[in-house]
């Protein structure tokens, strides 16, 4: 293995550019009010003259004296929103129509689930990109510094999604905004990547994986960053199935041919290859020692693993812990998603630092949740403890998003209440990312009766993070099914649910997700069901059905409801 190399000139580049941004950060925190009523004028003030700015009287709202009055005229004139309320306006920004949610038009366009079949098309603007992003990602930087000042004495690996996968109507790309982050990080960083961004455009996942840890596996590496954390488990037990082969590959200084990789993604790899029979010695030397040879073994430098640890992942961060060596430091990688990148955890526990100054925030108390008349509250107004569901209006065209997150209130940086995640709310149910709604599977099992012509008495789903799959509970009608049966239906709502759903499609192919688990349940399953739940003293009246779950009490109780008990 190479030696560590001086990190002397990363960090203090890196050190003084993220310094200035942690200083403003900080700046912010002191006054959220103020912070938060600055970026809402500055975002308005940029919108107004756009077609959503006039349609909600931008102009109106800015005319505001007061910070008070600004937030109140907010609420007046726009309407909380979720992405199908946005969608008529992004499709015409897609048709290159300008100046509809925001100035001029997108930069880019990140794809993700949505709830219906298509996905959701997140503008992304070159303002958000640049100072948004960038400065957030220079903090980001600065503060790896501050815990493990060798974290840049060797190299980085970042399994990311594609930047660049396609294009809009009018020619605008979309992709991955993590892929497109990583190709404008600091030049400084760019020389760190242990592998060239091509690999992120292999389609298959075992080919991809694969070729991200040729290159890694045989270098000093010092950082890994990946949000799922359930990808590095993947990631672990593929190295094991294939770890001969690495082994062979850095001696000869070549790239598998059992492995699915384009020619012209292998021609990018060809500079990052050279025979190593040294470093595959070493290799051969750790199987022999450890049986199973685990990230620690490998690479005993590493410094920093930057993941997700809250909410669901929670369950896949336990398990990688024993992965890495004792003295790495395993940072959950903060609350954020497609359409928001909310804020950035800087410290050892899970709670996201809000950036008042880049986003205007809004929530509304778990109560709440269910009133047709929901009070929004403001970011200076949350309670240590307390639970929030988030909206959110950035420079990149959201206005008052509901993020459907539900989140919890940590300490106080300054002023200023951090957050983490505790899960996904309003009938979403997402293990590693997929963010499936009740009403997709729903879809998924109708489009399965009408292909196979089965007859369907009732139906459920549970999430098994233990297992990382899907179960689904099925009562035919008309016909005794067989297991083998029950088996080949669930097979079509899972093709099914793949093509409604582009991140369960995509976390099945990357064998983050299972195949789906089918179980037959009795007769008059559901109706038994409903009167346990009332035995234990459920009103009648409160009694509602989820078709899709994440609860292991109501789990067990179709556990014990199928045919096989």
């Amino acid at each position: 293995m190479e030696k560590m190399h001086s990190a002397l000139i990363p960090n203090t580049l890196l050190g003084l550019a993220g310094s200035i941004e942690y200083k403003k950060l900080k700046d912010a925190c002191k006054d959220p009010k103020k912070s938060s009523a600055n970026t809402l004028r500055a975002i308005l003030s940029a919108a107004q003259y756009t077609e959503y700015g006039k349609e909600h009287q931008f102009a109106t709202i800015l005319q505001a004296k007061t910070d008070d009055d600004l937030f109140a005229r907010y609420q007046q004139y726009v309407p909380a929103n979720d992405y199908e309320d946005l969608r008529p306006y992004v499709e015409r920004q897609k048709q290159g129509i300008a100046d509809v949610l925001t100035f001029g038009k997108p930069y880019m366009y990140a794809t993700t689930s949505g709830t219906t079949n298509e996905p959701k098309w997140i503008p992304i603007t070159w303002t958000y990109l640049r100072d948004v992003y960038g400065k957030m990602t220079r903090v980001w930087l600065y503060n790896f510094i501050k815990f493990r000042p060798n974290v840049f004495a060797g190299k980085i690996i970042t399994i990311v999604g594609k930047s660049r996968e396609g294009t809009a109507p009018d020619g605008t790309f979309y992709g991955s905004v993590s892929g497109v982050t990583r190709e404008k990080c600091p030049s400084v960083i760019q020389n760190l990547f242990s592998c060239p961004p091509e690999v992120y455009g292999i389609e298959d996942y075992t080919a991809r994986y694969y070729a991200i840890m040729r290159t890694g596996i045989e270098q000093n590496v010092t950082m890994l960053v990946t949000p799922n954390p359930s990808t590095i488990v993947e990631v672990g037990k593929l190295m094991n199935v294939y770890y001969d082969d690495f082994c062979n590959d850095i001696e000869r200084g070549t790239l598998s041919k059992k492995v699915n990789i384009p020619d012209d993604i292998r021609q990018a790899l060809a500079p990052y290859l050279k025979p190593n029979p040294e470093r595959a010695n070493e290799l051969r030397g750790l199987k022999v020692r450890y049986k199973i040879v685990l990230p620690k073994h490998y690479w005993p430098n590493l410094q920093i693993v930057s993941t997700w640890k809250c909410g669901n992942t929670k369950f896949y961060a336990d398990k990688i812990v024993r992965y890495f060596p004792e003295n790495t430091f395993i940072q959950e990688l903060g609350y954020f998603s497609t359409e928001c990148r909310f804020g950035l955890v800087l410290d050892d526990t899970n709670n996201t630092r809000l950036f008042p100054h880049f986003h205007y925030y809004e929530f509304v108390a778990e109560e709440e949740l269910e009133s047709e008349n929901k009070h929004f509250l403001q970011l200076h107004e949350l309670q240590k403890g307390e639970r929030y569901c988030a909206y959110v209006t950035t420079f990149a065209g959201l206005y008052r998003y509901n993020m459907n997150d539900l989140l919890e209130v940590g300490d106080f940086f300054e002023n200023t209440p951090t957050v983490f995640m505790i899960q996904k709310i309003n009938g979403i149910v997402s293990m590693t990312g997929e963010k499936i709604h009740e009403h997709q599977f729903v879809e998924a099992v109708q489009r399965a009766v009408t292909q196979t012509g089965y007859k369907m008495s009732f139906f459920v789903g549970f999430a098994n993070l233990q297992k990382s799959t899907y179960e689904f509970y099925f009562e035919f009608s008309g016909h005794n099914r067989t297991q083998a049966e029950a088996d080949e239906f669930a097979k079509v709502v899972d093709k099914e649910l793949c093509n409604i759903n582009i991140e369960y499609q995509s976390k099945r192919d990357s064998f983050r997700l299972g195949e789906p688990i089918a179980h037959l349940l009795v007769k008059n399953a559901y109706e038994k069901f409903k009167q346990e739940c009332l035995k234990e003293g459920k009103r009648d009246g409160q009694f509602k059905m989820v078709m899709l779950m994440q609860d292991d009490a109501k789990h067990e109780k179709f556990r014990r409801l199928t045919v096989s008990d």
